[in-house]
Order: structure tokens, then sequence, then C-alpha cells
């Protein structure tokens, strides 16, 4: 996966088991306003799973990631995050009350892209 940016916002989260299918269809629309947001070039949704990896010369058997999901947001600058436009798109649609209040183990962290 290139990224053609110098940033990326990495969000995690986990959702409650009941509102995992509506959380798939409520992000996809998030992302839709999120992509319209001058500054945010690309947006990547990931599930953590269960895998193996060889290490040391084993083979180690590692559980799924927590928090379980994530989105990888390209951004131009650290200041599309506080800008007008992200603003109003965080909060545009249904994530904000339906989705937002059954998240838990939420973490945003920024990244610079090394040369």
């Amino acid at each position: 996966m290139p990224v053609a940016t110098g940033f990326i916002l990495v969000v995690s989260m986990d959702i409650a088991p009941e509102k995992e299918a509506l959380f798939h269809e409520v992000y996809a629309e998030h992302c839709a306003y999120l992509k319209d947001v001058p500054g945010v070039q690309n947006i990547s949704r990931f599930r953590g799973d269960e895998f193996a990896i060889a290490l040391g010369g084993a083979i180690l058997p590692k559980p799924a990631a927590s928090p379980r999901f994530i989105a990888v947001y390209e951004i131009d600058s650290p200041d599309v995050l506080t800008s007008d436009a992200w603003a109003a798109a965080v909060e545009k649609g249904r994530w904000s009350d339906e989705i937002r209040p059954y998240t838990s183990n939420r973490t945003h962290a920024l990244y610079a892209k090394l040369p």
C-alpha cells in the first residue's frame, strides 16, 4: 500500500458485537464524508485477525490485534485534522449518534512519513 502523502492518521477502535454490522455500514458513509475534506487523499479500513508468524526458528500464533478495527487516513498535513471541513465531516451523518457511543478502546495516532 504505497502512501503518497506525508502523513497518516491511524484511528483504531473496538465496537460492541451487536453493533458490528451497523458499524461497517455507517463507517463506509463516514469515510465518504471525510474523503471530501480538502487534504484527505485516501482512507483504508482494516480488521485485526489471528495469524501465525515464523520468528527465531519457531511458528508463533498471534491473537487478533486490539483494538480490532483500524482506519488509515492519508492526509497532506496535520492541519487537515483541525480544519473546519474536518470538524464538520466527523459530525455529519449517522456516525456520531449511532456508532460513536458503542465504540471503545479508541486511539488516534499521527505518523509522519520517513524519507
